[in-house]
């Protein structure tokens, strides 16, 4: 029998309540004598007021509501008591601390889903969706990761593996005991059989685009020359004073990031150091910091002043960030003459494509418009994520693996290699399809995985 395991299963730091779990075949009776009583008496999945009593001087610390979930029917696969009690850090600290004088010990990160896992109470996608709806940043990514949790993911692969099963089989069988070469029509019949699996597998690949974006979001860089409005932007983006503002050229030294939300589509926004060439050296960190961030950034937007003339440094920014997914936000409308905008556009546009939006930090006007420009761009039709949607770069290479090592198989049946060589490819495939719902993963691979959970779950 595994060793009871016990850990906080809400967030650090002080609340209205805070619950400790405990998982594990000693879990009712380390509870039991937590709360100073000889047969605690808890009815499976109800709820129970209870006394938690001080082990060392037997007084009363707390009331608290125990539940008790019986094995197998509980999240783990074993005997779990959820201790809801007050949110005091030291308190907590106290009944943690009390069940590892017990006998339990400190959980590992994603232990209690592990041996979800490990007892059959979902697969390793299930487990993974846990973790996704626990980091989720916007409603989209919840909806995402509520649909894997319930097993969707794993539904929409269960055809495909049986159909790569039946074809496996087939030549298998072939190899056994046919003398001969599979027939003509059979092989072309298998072979019809694994495009089409390849192409089902592509489909649901081809939905990771969307589902990074929407689980992992834009990384937006500012960038600009010193005073064209960048961390006034910045600002405006956020809705709060979050940059520093002045009238000082170099007055952003540094890197600083933020996130907010556009159509469920979480966007990561950093504002940089102003772009010019400068003696000050801890300014001159800063811009060949900028020029990093540059070069990471899913999409940089280039800030011009509007209210003034095209400057050699502006042209050496614009022309640096050509080959780069970039916006050009034209600012300081708000100090721009009546009819005279257009005209500035048109010079700032001159012989570039780039998408240009007009917009005022100090105002506001522009802002939405460029908040559309961002997101848009990446994706214009499944940002919404209606569908079921592959967030998971893990899942996305294992799906990728697969369709490659079937397409492989599938020429080697056209060039009637032996049905030994095609069946290499075919069982790769397979165990890449079976490592995304932890049917054929390693154990170091699992630990891997669920490190990056939280201590609670």
């Amino acid at each position: 029998m595994l060793q009871t395991i016990v850990a906080l299963a809400t967030p650090l730091g002080r609340s209205g309540i805070g619950v400790v779990r405990l998982s594990g075949g000693e879990s009712l009776s380390y509870t039991t004598r937590l709360c100073g009583e000889k047969d605690l008496n808890l009815e499976p999945r109800h709820a129970s007021l209870k006394s938690i009593v001080d082990l060392e001087k037997g007084e009363v610390i707390d009331e608290a509501i125990m539940t008790y979930f019986k094995a197998p029917h509980s999240f783990t696969g074993e005997d779990i008591v959820e201790i809801s009690c007050h949110g005091s850090p030291v308190l907590l600290r106290l009944v943690i601390d009390s069940c590892l004088k017990l006998g339990a010990r400190m959980a590992e990160p994603g232990e209690f889903s592990l041996r979800a896992l490990a007892n059959g109470q979902m697969n390793l996608a299930e487990a993974e969706a846990i973790r996704d709806l626990i980091d989720a940043q916007t409603a989209a990514s919840a909806r995402q990761a509520v649909r894997q949790m319930r097993g969707e993911f794993s539904n929409t692969l269960h055809p495909v593996k049986d159909g790569l099963l039946d074809a496996i089989v087939v030549l298998e069988s072939a190899l056994e005991f046919v003398e001969d070469d599979l027939p003509e029509v059979q092989a072309a019949g298998i072979r019809q059989k694994l495009a089409a699996i390849a192409d089902d597998i592509g489909r649901i690949a081809a939905t990771f685009k969307a589902g990074r974006l929407i689980r992992d979001g834009l990384r937006v860089t500012l960038v600009g020359r010193p005073n064209v409005g960048k961390s006034s932007l910045f600002n405006a983006f956020l809705g709060s004073d979050r940059a520093i503002v002045t009238e000082i050229p170099g007055t952003t030294r540094d890197q600083i990031h933020e996130r907010f939300v556009v159509n469920d589509i979480p966007v990561s926004l950093m504002d940089t150091a102003g772009l010019r060439d400068t003696e000050d050296l801890v300014e001159s960190i800063g811009v060949e910091r900028s020029r990093m961030a540059m070069a990471d950034s899913d999409l940089v937007v280039v800030l011009i002043d509007g209210s003034e003339e095209l400057t050699a440094e502006d042209l050496e920014i614009l022309n640096s960030v050509e080959a780069l997914p970039h916006i050009i936000a034209v600012n300081k409308i708000d100090k721009i003459e009546h009819g005279k905008l257009s005209a500035i556009i048109g010079s700032v546009n001159e012989g570039r494509s780039a998408e240009i939006v007009a917009v005022s930090a100090k105002l506001g006007t522009g802002i939405e418009s460029l908040k559309n420009g961002i997101v848009t761009r990446f994706s214009p039709d499944t940002a919404a994520g209606s569908g079921f949607l592959v967030t998971d770069a893990r899942h996305h290479d294992l799906l990728v693996r697969a369709k490659a090592e079937i397409e492989s198989s599938i020429a080697l049946l056209d060039q009637k290699t032996s049905e030994e060589i095609v069946l290499i490819g075919l069982h790769n495939a397979l165990r890449y399809l079976g490592q995304i719902t932890g049917e054929t993963t390693t154990e170091d691979m699992l630990t891997k995985i669920f490190s990056t959970f939280c201590i609670g779950k």
